[in-house]
């Protein structure tokens, strides 16, 4: 018996090789792992028979799947036994050229009887047995004609059709190829184009992917975002600007699970902001302006590029030359030869206070910077004053709210200064905050009553327990 493994390419029956369709013709019968409608359409308009009753599980068996492999190899060696042991029919030519058709030990020929009469084979004036490969036309009288039609390789052949190259997208060849070897099965590998490669994947990436339960791959990643563009209607309808609220909320996400130190969700968020990604780099694919393909090269410059003392033979002795130097490589980018000012890179979208605090962290790197920490929190004490002097003088709402900023932006850079980062900080203290307010929720509502009820001595002694309890 022979099983040629045929490629199927990406997916598309226009991808497919011409080499793989004859294969397959020639075989005329084929199992295709994962094939995608379309394909299995194509092949069956071309005369080849799909067969689905000898895998149970295609993606168990393109992963490498022990059980089913051996599931599969098992089948094809009954399927083989039984066809011995109804005698397969062997063609064979004698010195003179005589077609016979030999079954049993004596070689006897016994052949059905149709409606019209009795198939008679001889050789005489009239006809002549010939083999052209494909069909097997037997010597006919004037009153009948007969047609035994059989594959150039007969029944025991087989083409299990894979998608992409089998020797570089099919995980479970060299298994299946040992199973079939100790069953005496021959093989016969086909290549063809290979799947979803980054750039395979741009070509043609509606490919039939695993069940949910199998572990899954960047290619799979970059094969389901396309399939969620082509066939969900949310997804479809999405541009860059309408996902940026999405961006944002998966970016926060992640901060939250980090800071909440949750591992599992970590991963899970980190894999949402992951889809953000891919999506933002589809539908880039889609309009030609770049692929994920050129977000990852990109990427991979940028990082080699700017960091020559691990990719090269730079010498750099502190974090604090480090940043110098990423500075200075920046600047002689595309991008950063384009600015005005060493502050145009930070986006002006960023949260207010973590803003300021990363304009504060690259003026202080050309030597902008306070000396020493005392010397910021006597700045701020000045610009308290100053508030404090426009609330007297009931200047407008604007001046007051000016003097108010520049109370804010100096507690960023007293943050800066004592090491810590001023978004973090007013995140813990907001989530400080809502703790101890629910806190004082709760107690109020075993007590029976609602917060606006509670005059504000019975509110403080609330929030005192809750500093106690809920910190």
């Amino acid at each position: 018996m022979l099983v040629r493994i045929v490629g199927l390419g990406p997916g598309d029956p226009a991808l497919l090789t011409l080499g793989s369709l004859e294969a397959l013709r020639a075989v005329g019968r084929a199992v295709t792992l994962l094939a995608p409608p379309d394909l299995t359409k194509f092949l069956t308009e071309n005369g080849i028979e799909i067969r689905r009753d000898l895998v149970d599980d295609p993606a168990l068996l393109v992963r490498g799947s022990t059980e089913e492999i051996t599931r599969f190899a098992d089948r094809l060696a009954a399927l083989r036994q039984a066809q011995d042991d109804k005698g397969a029919l062997r063609q064979a030519q004698d010195d003179k050229g005589v077609l016979r058709q030999g079954q049993g030990d004596k070689g006897v020929l016994r052949q059905a009887q149709d409606d019209k009469g009795v198939l008679r084979q001889a050789q005489d004036d009239k006809g002549e047995g010939q083999v052209d490969g494909r069909v097997l036309r037997q010597a006919q009288d004037d009153n009948a004609l007969v047609m035994l039609s059989l594959s150039k390789h007969g029944d025991d052949a087989l083409a299990l059709g894979v998608l992409g190259n089998p020797l570089s997208d099919f995980p479970g060849l060299p298994p299946l190829l040992r199973a079939l070897e100790a069953r005496g099965i021959a093989t016969h590998i086909v290549p063809g184009m290979p799947r979803a490669t980054l750039s395979a994947a741009i070509t043609m990436p509606l490919v039939p992917l695993p069940p949910a339960s199998a572990h899954h791959s960047w290619d799979d990643l970059i094969e389901i975002m396309a399939r969620l563009r082509q066939t969900c209607p949310w997804d479809r309808e999405q541009t860059h600007r309408t996902l940026v609220p999405y961006l944002i909320e998966e970016t926060y996400e992640v901060v939250e699970a980090i800071e909440n130190d949750d591992r599992a969700g970590l991963c899970e968020e980190l894999g949402d902001l992951l889809l953000q990604i891919v999506f933002h780099a589809q539908l880039g694919t889609e309009t030609g302006a770049f692929s994920v393909a050129d977000v990852v090269d990109a990427l991979s410059n940028k990082m080699i590029r700017r960091h020559p003392h691990v990719f090269g033979d730079a010498v750099i002795e502190d974090v604090d030359a480090q940043w110098k130097n990423w500075e200075q490589l920046k600047s002689q980018e595309a991008t950063g030869r384009k600015r005005k000012s060493r502050l145009d890179g930070i986006p002006r979208h960023l949260g207010a206070l973590q803003r300021g605090q990363r304009m504060q962290e690259k003026a202080a790197r050309v030597g902008f910077d306070w000396p020493n920490v005392q010397q910021i929190v006597d700045k701020l004490a000045e610009e308290l004053g100053e508030l404090a002097e426009a609330r007297r003088a009931k200047q407008d709402d604007a001046h007051v709210r000016e003097e108010l900023g520049d109370v804010i932006f100096t507690l960023v850079n007293l943050s800066r200064g004592l090491g810590i980062d001023a978004e973090a900080a007013m995140r813990e203290a907001n989530e400080k905050f809502y703790k101890r307010f629910h806190f004082m929720e709760q107690r109020a509502a075993e007590a029976g009553k609602a917060l606006t009820d509670m005059s504000l001595d019975e509110l403080e002694e609330l929030w005192q327990q809750a500093k106690i309890q809920a910190a």
